[in-house]
């Protein structure tokens, strides 16, 4: 139970139960202005083809201006309708209705999520009186109303669901997921149903948030055939996907990529069995084909996610250990790993473990220094790759990441100079990442990069305020120097007040441990773009301070809780303790 912070009036809401469907009621005869706006209201929230009941509700002009499509507002609850402004109206021509909320978030034209810290939402409807259709009288209609959709949170999750469309990245062969917002089911204005819309979505290329980072192989302009809205696997579990004629002359390479990009975005709609994808022309003739398991071997961000990844920590005598069956056991056995980190002399504050589990990069004790070597082979321990010179244990060295290619990335927190690295495959010459961000006022905490090495979570203070943002890394060649920079910070968690840790739980989605304003410590998963779900919020454990999730769902989370040392969590379970004395628990990554 809660034992402080003040008492709050709250709005109820339903979850948005995507079961639940809403049927728009046309205005009935001689409507006061009242029911025609709260009944316009209520008609955004519902699947009508067109929203043609909605704009019943419209002047004719405004009913041909409206466009839903183009952006939607979501509020933490429905908006609030207040009382009529006659003030805002001096001639008396028609009344001004304020509409109000807390704005948490946006969703534009290319279905990207944009959250925010809850604020200040205040717009408003205006409504007129205008001849009725038989001409024998007026009715009220609005005649001026906000952009696009205007949604409560539980009317937003009940008719839209997160999907991941994929890219390729940079000049790379292995995707990077991007996630977007589509209807549950038929599209009101496109008609379209949700295999169709994330389709229709991958063609029209990446957020403009990531656009930099990622190339398509589709050919620009390249569009589903006219007039398709519904489409469905064939008895042989393919999926035909018709293109119009910019896609008729592309290679057989590129055409693979294609459908490869495909498959990996229809992978997150669970009503699609696709076994293979196969591209036609705008004639109907066979582009190419893929199967889903041609398409995982060759472009997956990481090439042998089907095994189980180990789970890792720093035990009391700061070794580096391995969890042996974390998901069979109540207590899992420890190995400790062959190597200068595990049965060597270094001594390790934090660890980070390659996704092929074969090298292991260790911060030393004291912070100081970042060393990396074998994990499978005993071996002499090699010179650190990277030293801080920050006074304090606490400004030197983050934990280390790598990425899904092999790079080792890690941050000095050093006051006097605070930098982002990168080591290229873990044994190169560090790259001082550019981070234009990284001012005297910033400190990174910790980070995670992506296995795809396209985007990075970082724990970022500033201003007495910890927060999660979002970085998209672009590297470049500036003669034979590489060139690699985290750019465009966008926020992951804006409702948390503050973040401890995070982690990477598969292509888009994180497990973050933070505190909401006035609230306790929660660990939930976010996607990428700072969605969430009612469904998201995870077991509650005290005194969190990291927290692992592996690439693929099926072995259990682990984290270090303090007093209760390392615990793991089992789906469908609560925390488990699985050895007493521990810190900086990690999975590959």
């Amino acid at each position: 139970m809660p034992d402080s912070g003040d008492v709050q009036a709250v709005r109820g809401a339903n979850q948005g139960d995507s079961q639940v469907r809403v049927y728009a009621v046309a205005p009935r005869e001689n409507a006061d202005p009242d029911e025609i706006v709260d009944g316009f209201l209520e008609a955004m929230t519902s699947d009508d083809p067109g929203f043609a009941t909605a704009r019943k509700y419209l002047t004719n002009e405004a009913a041909r201006t409206w466009k839903p499509e183009q952006s939607i507002t979501v509020l933490t609850t429905a908006p609030n309708r207040d009382l009529a402004d006659r003030n805002a109206d001096p001639d008396n021509q028609g009344r001004s209705y304020p509409l109000s909320g807390r704005k948490i978030a946006t969703v534009d034209a290319r279905h990207a999520y944009q959250p925010f810290s809850p604020a200040a939402y205040l717009q408003s409807i205006h409504v007129v009186q205008q001849p009725s259709g038989n001409g024998k009288g007026k009715e009220w209609r609005i005649d001026s109303l906000p952009p696009g959709l205007v949604l409560g949170e539980a009317d937003f999750l009940r008719n839209y669901r997160s999907v991941n469309k994929y890219y390729f990245a940079s000049g790379q062969d292995w995707v990077v997921a991007d996630p977007v917002y589509i209807r549950q089911r038929q599209d009101p204005v496109t008609r379209m149903d949700p295999v169709t819309q994330t389709v229709r979505a991958l063609l029209e290329g990446p957020t403009d948030w990531l656009k930099p980072a990622v190339d398509s192989s589709f050919p620009s302009g390249a569009e589903l055939r006219k007039g398709v809205t519904t489409l469905t696997p064939d008895d042989q579990s393919t999926l035909k996907v018709p293109l119009n004629g910019k896609a008729d002359l592309v290679g057989a390479e590129p055409c693979r990529r294609m459908a490869a990009q495909l498959l990996f975005t229809l992978r997150d709609l669970t009503s699609v069995n696709a076994e293979q994808v196969e591209l036609q022309g705008s004639k109907g003739q066979s582009l190419c084909r893929l199967g889903k398991g041609q398409a995982t071997d060759e472009f997956a961000p990481v090439r042998n996610a089907e095994r189980d990844e180990n789970p890792y920590f720093v035990d009391e005598h700061h070794k580096l250990m391995m969890l042996v069956g974390a998901g069979k056991e109540a207590r899992a056995p420890v190995e400790q790993v062959p190597g200068p980190l595990g049965k060597g002399t270094l001594r390790l504050g934090s660890v980070a473990v390659d996704r092929g589990e074969t090298r292991a990069a260790g911060v030393g004790e004291s912070g100081r220094d970042l060393f990396v070597s074998s994990i499978t082979t005993e071996e002499e321990p090699a010179p650190a790759i990277l030293r801080s010179k920050a006074v304090k244990p606490t400004d030197r060295l983050s934990a280390p990441s790598w990425d899904g290619r092999g790079n080792l990335w890690i941050a000095d927190r050093d006051p006097a100079a605070p930098q982002l690295w990168m080591v290229p495959d873990g044994t190169g010459d560090p790259v001082r990442v550019r981070a234009p961000w990284l001012t005297d006022d910033a400190r990174i905490e910790s980070l995670r990069v992506s296995a795809d090495g396209v985007r990075i979570a970082l724990v970022v203070s500033r201003g007495g305020d910890t927060t999660l943002q979002i970085g998209r890394v672009q590297r470049q060649t500036s003669g034979d120097e590489p060139v690699v920079s985290v750019l465009d910070l966008k926020p992951a968690a804006p409702r948390m007040e503050s973040v401890t840790a995070v982690s990477w739980a598969g292509p888009s989605r994180l497990v973050v441990v933070g505190k909401e304003a006035g609230g306790v410590q929660q660990i939930r998963y976010l996607q990428t773009d700072g969605s969430t779900s009612a469904t998201s919020v995870l077991p509650g454990l005290n005194g969190v301070t990291s927290v692992a999730a592996p690439y693929k769902g099926s072995v259990p989370l682990i984290a270090d809780s303090g007093n209760d040392g390392i615990v793991r969590l089992v789906p469908g379970t609560n925390w488990q303790p699985v050895v007493k004395t521990g810190t900086s628990p990690v999975y590959p990554g």
